[in-house]
């Protein structure tokens, strides 16, 4: 459901408790359980509506990278870098296939638990779709997770894109 604007909203946290010791507090953010509205707004003007927007309930909690992973440290764990955009190894990784996504993940849980730094009951992996999305909106349920922005004012603050980019990729974490 949406709040009416103007509305005062109160947040709580539970369970703070319940949430397992981060194995890397300087890269990962836990997400929380929650539900969330999976598809295109009903607020997004510039589409269509999507019927087949979907009620999604995250029924456990994870951990989600910050950032997206860094050229740096794919060239760490894999011994190579395919990304396009070069020059500086902040930048994220790109030009991977899903098989090459996975395989870091297996390698990165590998060199990590070797090193004692992740328990055995983790690894990593790749978000599903949902998980993806519903980080991505932050508990929103506008456009975007900094508001509708109907006429991409706001977005040159939040996103890399063909107006600001400079037709490359930039570090990680600067937007």
């Amino acid at each position: 459901s949406t709040v009416p604007r103007g509305t005062t909203r109160f947040y709580r946290t539970v369970g703070e408790s319940l949430i397992p010791n981060n194995p890397d507090p300087e890269n990962l953010v836990w997400i929380s359980p929650g539900t969330f509205a999976m598809g295109i707004p009903d607020s997004d003007l510039n589409s269509l509506p999507d019927p087949s927007q979907t009620a999604v309930l995250i029924t456990q909690g994870f951990w989600m990278g910050r950032h997206e992973v860094r050229q740096e440290t794919y060239l760490e764990v894999v011994g190579s870098n395919p990304s396009f955009f070069k020059g500086d190894l902040r930048r994220p990784v790109e030009m991977v296939s899903w098989n090459d996504a996975t395989n870091f993940c297996a390698r990165l849980t590998e060199r990590e638990r070797l090193a004692g730094r992740l328990p055995d009951a983790y690894a990593y992996r790749l978000p599903t779709e949902a998980e993806w999305e519903y980080a991505a909106r932050a508990g929103t349920t506008t456009r975007f997770s900094h508001g509708d922005d109907l006429n991409y004012f706001e977005l040159w603050h939040h996103a890399w894109y063909f107006h600001n980019s400079e037709s490359t990729t930039h570090p990680v974490g600067q937007k």
